[in-house]
């Protein structure tokens, strides 16, 4: 950039400064770069879609004002990105790890990230933490059911981070991981050095948060490297499949602790959601498929995200190994061997039928009104293996009998759980049923 574009840029920075807080200028006008100004279209360079999307849509006319004020021209922006341009190589992090090690997913970024009615919320409050992590949403805990995008969305929010500032300590661990390292540094008398890792980084993202129940040492570790982050301002994201407080055998003081920041579900795609992700793999990847096929899938895969890419995966790859394109009647056998390898994930109208058959009750009545014990107890055991077969979410329970709130699903999976541990002839009739469910296939 020569002398006369800095002194321009400077100029309107300056501008800027004076109308946005120090944490927006510094996020994102700063790191953009003046290109050239060709017969009065400023050309500015962005470093992401993502920071792209974000300054056409929040400062464009901030920006055109300060640049007409500075050069006395009506003047346009055009915001670019160049893919040309080397990256910078990253500098190592605070414990001698480079942000290579971080375990994030390049590909996860907000960018490639579908937004729908599922999941609106919870992108805008992720884009939220990435803007300002540590200040805002702050731990950020994720949950919903398997395969709809919670571990995209925590390692958009970690490169976006890196984005804007690479030398943030960054590091994504599932808690399996978390428990292994643990286990590693108790055997090999390394603590100290387990605590300087976990205790020194500026952004912790743990997956699957469910698996430390019931893990004594585990739990009193992330106990207090979740304190040691959060006093020290530093920013946690979390995922799980449930509600802390749904989780059995998680210390409550943790369940506490998770339970004070921004909680978050995101639930299945609707039907418009599903063609959109279908539609942007396919442009992601330069894949060529009739859109017809497309919404053939998505009209009839409508589970989660990860059997969507699934099959078309399968499809790219029949047709690679074929040499043949891809058409309907072979979507049409892909879509059809998923869904009988899976036979239909458990569903709640599933577990109704066989509660309805087991207790020789009509299973319409499991979803109605009726609150006689040859309903209600069935009802309640079904509600429970939902939450524990099926890994159904409260609400989404609630919603399959008959929009019950969430205090009338958490009482009867809390009471079935302790009838099982009391009640000889409840356990056989629970586990009874499981195995019919589970059997199913």
């Amino acid at each position: 950039m020569n002398s006369d574009l800095n002194i321009i840029w400077s100029k309107v920075q300056d501008l800027i400064k004076t109308e946005v807080s120090e944490i927006s200028f510094e996020t994102w006008i700063e790191p953009l770069k003046l290109v050239s100004i060709d017969n009065n279209i400023v050309n500015l360079l962005a470093n992401s879609i993502f920071a792209k999307d974000v300054i056409e849509n929040r400062y464009a006319d901030l920006i055109i004002v300060a640049f007409n004020k500075v050069t006395q021209k009506q003047c346009e922006i055009n915001i670019v990105l160049s893919e040309d341009i080397p990256k910078e190589v990253k500098p190592k992090t605070k414990i001698g790890e480079t942000n290579n090690s971080s375990g994030l997913n390049p590909k996860y970024t907000f960018s490639t990230f579908v937004v729908g009615s599922n999941n609106r919320f919870a992108q805008a409050a992720a884009m939220g933490v990435a803007e300002m992590p540590g200040y805002k949403y702050n731990p950020y805990f994720i949950y919903g059911g398997v395969g709809l995008g919670k571990t995209h969305l925590m390692h958009a929010i970690g490169n976006q981070i890196l984005e804007f500032n690479p030398n943030s300590n960054i590091l994504y661990i599932t808690s399996e991981n978390f428990t292994t390292q643990l286990v590693n540094a108790i055997r090999d008398q390394s603590m100290d050095k387990f605590k300087e890792k976990f205790r020194n980084i500026d952004v912790l993202l743990i997956d699957d948060i469910q698996f430390i129940a019931n893990k004594k040492s585990t739990q009193e570790e992330f106990f207090h490297t979740f304190n040691s982050l959060i006093d020290s301002g530093k920013q946690i994201v979390i995922t799980s499949d449930r509600l802390p407080r749904e989780i059995d055998l998680l210390e409550d003081r943790i369940k506490t602790r998770l339970e004070c920041g921004l909680m978050v579900d995101i639930q299945s795609p609707d039907y418009e959601t599903r063609f959109a992700i279908l539609k942007k793999k396919t442009e992601l990847d330069h894949i060529l498929i009739d859109n017809e096929i497309l919404s053939n899938i998505a009209t009839k895969v409508d589970t989660n995200v990860r059997e969507l890419e699934g099959i078309l995966n399968k499809l790219v790859a029949t047709a690679s190994l074929t040499n043949t394109p891809i058409t309907l009647e072979m979507s049409e056998r892909a879509i059809n061997e998923i869904i009988k390898s899976t036979n239909k994930v458990i569903s709640a109208e599933y577990i109704q039928d066989v509660i309805g058959k087991y207790f020789n009750i009509n299973s319409a009545d499991l979803r109605g009104p009726k609150r006689s014990a040859d309903v209600t107890f069935p009802r309640q055991i079904a509600m429970y293996l939902c939450r524990n077969v099926a890994q159904m979410s409260t609400p989404q329970i609630g919603s399959a009998f008959g929009n019950r709130d969430h205090s009338t699903v958490m009482h009867a999976c809390s009471k079935i759980e302790k009838e099982i541990k009391e009640n000889n002839n409840t356990k056989a009739i629970v586990e009874s049923v499981k195995g019919i469910l589970l059997s199913k296939n």
